[in-house]
């Protein structure tokens, strides 16, 4: 990116500066004026009518200034020596040459400014002291100009501090749009890999069943409405599940994984965070056995909360409370007080949660998750449980 690019400059801001370039050029000229006047040859024509020409002339080159900053800033100081009313002009000009931060161009331009305050002498002749045209001449110059370019280079400072700012933040947030893209499909494909072997086992099911009915003529009818009944059932499962991963593409063949643990491994999971030093209290109100897909969501959204529970919050007492029935809503709630133990803040990473959401939205569900008032944290899902005859059994102790 071009270092020298900057933002044009819109009328207002236009307008103000080169009003500014002019009340800072009229005391200049208002003395010189004064002090023709009091000499013996009285002030002239030129100050009173070809010295404004020459400023508005000036004033009005300025508006190109920010596409050629060194030939404006030339141009403008040389003119300065014949019109003490374009002397804010020169000045603005080498404010702006000096926001490039260029030592040549910066050293040129104050040369020519300092020069041309000394011609200037010749064009409106004045009555002072050697003291006072020292004074005139070189340090009065010299200070207007380095106070100029301080300005410049300050204002040209702040420029590439905030461009430096703002290409940060765009390359973070593009690194985070990445990031959060990568999270998605990891976790898409974890989830496709775990429902690799549910999907065969169904099908395979589904496949001996209707074989049977093929090459079994001699099955009464009880037994085939069973075998019916059966392939009925599975073939519903195997929907329900592919509706979880449908649309999610594979990242390869691999080597699946091995069957994920469902509710049923919750206690083992809440024994487990309370070996750990986790304060759990879980609270079942389930009636019956969801079905495998639901279940296995609702057992990674307990082990997000407790994993993020022992992060943020060591100590703290969190509850667990699971309700639900077949043909309704499988509901989740995991929540925490604020921690009592205060320790160095964990790594930030955020795509945990992420990957949840991802789960739960395949799963139909809905996931909540805020801070509360008194200082602990509360997860909230909503997992849909299909009504159905293999679903309403009571689950083991």
């Amino acid at each position: 990116m071009n270092t020298d690019v900057v933002p044009r400059l819109g009328w207002w801001q236009q307008a103000w500066r080169l009003t500014v370039a002019g009340l800072v050029s009229l005391p200049v000229w208002l003395s010189t004026a004064a002090l023709m006047r009091n000499g013996s040859g009285g002030p002239g024509s030129w100050i009173l009518v070809g010295d404004p020409l020459v400023a508005l002339g000036c004033l009005t080159l300025l508006l190109w200034r920010r596409r050629w900053p060194l030939v404006v800033a030339l141009v403008v100081t040389v003119a300065s020596t014949v019109s003490a009313l374009a002397t804010g002009a020169a000045l603005l000009a080498l404010c702006s040459v000096s926001t490039r931060r260029r030592p040549v161009e910066i050293g040129a331009v104050v040369l020519a400014y300092v020069t041309a305050s000394q011609l200037a002498l010749g064009v409106y002749p004045v009555q002072g002291s050697a003291e006072a045209l020292w004074w005139v001449q070189i340090v009065v110059p010299a200070l207007t100009a380095g106070i100029a370019v301080a300005a410049g280079m300050a204002v040209g400072a702040r420029r590439v501090e905030v461009r430096s700012l703002r290409e940060r933040a765009e390359s973070a947030e593009r690194e985070q749009s990445a990031r959060a893209a990568q999270a998605r499909a990891l976790e898409r494909n974890r989830i496709a890999r775990e429902m690799h072997d549910v999907l065969a086992h169904r099908i395979s099911l589904i496949a001996m069943q209707a074989g049977v009915l093929d090459h079994r003529g001699d099955l009464s009818a009880e037994e085939n409405r069973v075998l019916v009944r059966g392939i009925a059932e599975g073939s519903h499962q195997a929907l329900e599940e592919l509706r979880e991963v449908l649309g999610v593409l594979r990242s390869g063949p691999g080597r699946p994984e091995p069957p994920q643990p469902s509710l049923d491994r919750l206690p083992d999971l809440v024994a487990d965070a309370r070996t750990s030093g986790l304060d759990v209290r879980l609270t079942d109100a389930v009636a019956g056995t969801p079905p495998d897909g639901v279940g296995r969501t609702c057992y990674r959204v307990v082990q997000e909360a407790l994993t993020n529970a022992a992060k943020h919050a060591p100590g703290a007492v969190v509850r667990v409370t699971l309700e639900g029935t077949a043909g309704g809503t499988l509901g989740i709630g995991v929540r925490n007080g604020p921690a009592p133990l205060r320790t160095a803040p964990p790594p930030a990473s955020g795509f945990g949660l992420l990957g949840l959401g991802e789960r739960v939205s395949l799963a139909g569900g809905e996931l909540d998750h805020r801070a509360t008032p008194g200082g602990g944290y509360v997860l909230t899902a909503r997992l849909p449980w299909p009504d159905g005859p293999a679903y309403v059994h009571e689950r083991s102790a």
